[in-house]
C-alpha cells in the first residue's frame, strides 16, 4: 500500500540522541483510580440545581436579528462526551450516540468534535493500538453527514472529583513511572504529575526503547493508516495534536490534585532529571553554569506574585537571571510543540492541523503576568510572550485553538486576582492574526448566560475590525449532554448557532464551506 510505505519510510528521518542517564531510586506517587462507572450516561437531570429555570433563560435569550446579520459564517463543532468510548475502547450505547448527533443535526451544527485517548487506544501494550470503538463511532457519525474534528490526547482526563470517567496515561507507561518517576513533569518538592509525559524525555529512550517523540509519531502513525478511508473521503475535517496538560501547549503549573486553586500563581515544572540536564546544558553554554537552577523565591502553588520575591513587582524574574530561566523554560515549550508537529505534518500531511492555546489571564494585571510564567508563556509585560510561540506555529501552518474558558471565578474573585480575560484574549488573537494563522475559539458556555455568549460571538467576529478577521471555526462544549437534549435548552442555543452563522443560513448550508 503506497500510504503506508511513505509513512513507513518516514520512521527513519528520525534522529534521536542516545544518551540516558541512570535510573532514580526515588519512588513514584501514582495516583490511584476507580474505574467504576463506566456506563455512558448524561449528567445531572434538566430539574438539577444546576440548572436555571426555563422563564430565566428565556428572559436572556440572544437576539441575532440586527446585531450579527451579515457577518462572517463561523463553523460551529460540538464536543462529544468522553464517556462515549470507555476505557476498553468500546462504543457504549450507539443509540444514545444517534440521538444527540439527530439534536445536533436539527440544531445545524457543523461537526462534532471527539477525543481519540492514548490511554486508552494503546492503553495495555506499547504499540497494540485499539480502535474498534472509535471506527464504531465515526461509522455511525458518518450516517448524519457531519464533518469530524479528531483530538489526539495524550493526557489523562477525569478523576479527581470531577464527575466524568477518568482516563489514565497508558497502563505500561505507569509502569515504567514507578522505576523511573522522572519521566513525568516535577515541581520544586519534587512531587511528580502523570497528566502528561515530560517534555525532558521527548530526545530519551526510556519508554520501552522508544523516546516521547517517537511515541506520539507512532500513535499518530497508526491512526492515520487506520483511519485512511476518512480521511479520503473527506469525513476527518481537521485533526487537534494534544501538546500538554489538557491538551493545551502549557506545562502542568496548576494541577489541584497537588492543591493548587484559583487564583495561585502555581508552580514552575521543570525539576524531573531530564529537564534539570537540559537546564544546565543551557546554563553552561550561557556561560554562567551557577544559572542551573530553578528560582527558589518563586512561591509555592497558592502564592500570590507580592508575597514572592521572584514574580513581584521589581522582582527576580526581570533580573538577568530570571530573564535566562524564564526564556529557556519557554524555549523548551516551542522546542516540544515544534518537534511534534514536524512529524504531525508528516503523519497527516494535507490534513488541517490544529493547537489548543490556554487562556492563563489571572495576575495579568501584574507585571510578571506571573501564571502566564509558571505555564510557560514568558509575557511580562515589557514583551510579547506569544509572538515566538505562533512564530513556531506559522511555520507548521497550523490552526490555534484559544480556550476562552478558565477557572470558574466570581468577578470579585478576578478583581482581587488582577485578572483580565479579555485582555489577555485580545492579545492572544491579535497577535496570531497579525502572523497570518487561523485563529479558532473553544468555550464550554451555559447558553443561558446571555452576557457570556454575547462576548464569545464579539470575539468570533469583531464588528469593527478593519481587517474583518474572525475565528476559522468555533468549538462549543456542552456543559452536559442534557444543556443538548433539554428542550428547554434547544432554543437559547439555536439562537447561538443562528448568530454564529449569521441570518444566511440556508444559503451556507448548501453551498458554504467550514473547517
Amino acid at each position: 500500500m503506497p500510504f503506508k510505505a511513505t509513512l513507513d519510510s518516514q520512521a527513519s528521518l528520525l534522529r534521536i540522541e542516545e544518551s540516558l542517564s541512570p535510573a532514580s531510586l526515588d519512588s513514584v506517587v501514582v495516583v490511584e483510580r476507580d474505574f467504576k462507572g463506566e456506563k455512558y450516561a448524561s449528567a445531572s437531570p434538566i430539574d438539577s440545581p444546576d440548572c436555571v429555570e426555563a422563564d430565566q433563560m428565556m428572559q436572556g435569550a440572544i437576539e441575532c436579528d440586527g446585531n450579527f446579520g451579515g457577518t462572517p459564517y463561523v463553523p460551529i463543532y460540538v464536543m462529544l462526551p468522553t464517556g462515549i468510548i470507555n476505557n476498553y475502547c468500546q462504543l457504549v450505547d450507539p443509540e444514545a450516540l444517534r440521538q444527540e448527533l439527530r439534536n445536533l443535526k436539527v440544531l445545524h451544527v457543523d461537526g462534532v468534535a471527539v477525543n481519540c485517548w492514548w490511554g486508552i487506544v494503546e492503553g495495555w501494550s506499547p504499540q497494540k493500538y485499539q480502535w474498534s470503538g472509535y471506527r464504531d463511532m465515526f461509522n455511525v457519525i458518518r450516517e448524519f453527514h457531519l464533518k469530524l474534528q479528531v483530538v489526539l490526547a495524550f493526557h489523562e482526563h477525569g478523576g479527581n472529583g470531577s464527575g466524568d470517567m477518568p482516563i489514565s496515561l497508558p497502563k505500561w507507561v505507569l509502569e515504567i513511572g514507578k522505576d523511573n518517576q522522572d519521566i513525568f513533569f516535577t515541581d520544586r518538592e519534587g512531587r511528580r504529575n502523570t497528566e502528561c509525559l515530560s517534555w525532558g524525555i521527548d530526545k530519551e529512550r526510556v519508554l520501552k526503547g522508544r523516546t516521547g517523540i517517537e511515541v506520539y509519531f507512532d500513535f499518530m502513525r497508526s491512526f492515520r493508516m487506520e483511519f485512511s478511508d476518512l480521511f479520503e473521503e473527506g469525513l476527518i475535517s481537521a485533526v487537534e495534536i494534544g501538546l500538554g496538560a489538557s491538551g493545551e501547549l502549557k506545562y502542568p503549573s496548576f494541577p489541584e490534585r497537588l492543591g493548587w486553586r484559583y487564583p495561585g500563581v502555581g508552580e514552575f515544572q521543570c525539576y524531573d532529571r531530564y529537564l534539570q540536564q537540559n537546564l544546565r546544558r543551557a546554563a553552561k553554554l550561557r556561560g554562567h553554569a551557577f544559572w542551573a537552577r530553578g528560582p527558589d523565591n518563586a512561591g509555592y502553588y497558592n502564592s500570590r506574585p507580592r508575597e514572592t520575591g521572584f514574580f513581584c513587582d521589581r522582582g527576580d524574574y526581570d533580573s538577568y537571571y530570571g530573564r535566562f530561566f524564564l526564556r529557556w523554560y519557554s524555549q523548551t515549550l516551542i522546542d516540544h510543540a515544534n518537534q511534534v508537529l514536524s512529524l504531525a505534518n508528516l503523519a497527516f500531511e494535507g490534513t488541517q492541523l490544529v493547537v489548543k492555546i490556554p487562556s492563563v489571564y489571572w495576575w495579568y494585571k501584574t507585571c510578571s503576568h506571573a501564571a502566564e510564567l509558571t505555564a510557560g508563556f514568558h509575557n511580562p509585560t515589557n514583551q510579547d510572550g506569544y509572538s515566538l510561540v505562533f512564530d513556531m506555529l506559522k511555520k507548521h501552518s497550523v490552526t490555534i485553538k484559544y480556550v476562552f474558558s478558565g477557572p470558574q471565578a466570581s468577578s470579585l474573585e478576578n478583581d482581587d486576582a488582577l485578572a483580565d480575560q479579555e485582555g489577555l484574549t485580545w492579545q492572544v488573537l491579535n497577535s496570531a492574526w497579525d502572523r497570518g494563522l487561523n485563529v479558532a475559539g473553544q468555550s464550554v458556555l451555559h447558553c443561558h448566560d446571555r452576557e457570556a455568549c454575547i462576548k464569545v460571538l464579539e470575539t468570533a467576529k469583531p464588528r469593527n475590525d478593519p481587517d474583518h478577521h474572525h475565528l476559522t471555526f468555533f468549538a462549543y462544549q456542552p456543559p452536559s449532554l442534557v444543556s443538548v437534549q433539554g428542550d428547554t435548552f434547544l432554543p437559547e442555543l439555536d439562537n447561538f448557532i443562528r448568530c454564529m452563522h449569521d441570518e444566511n443560513r440556508e444559503n451556507h448550508l448548501t453551498g458554504g464551506k467550514g473547517t
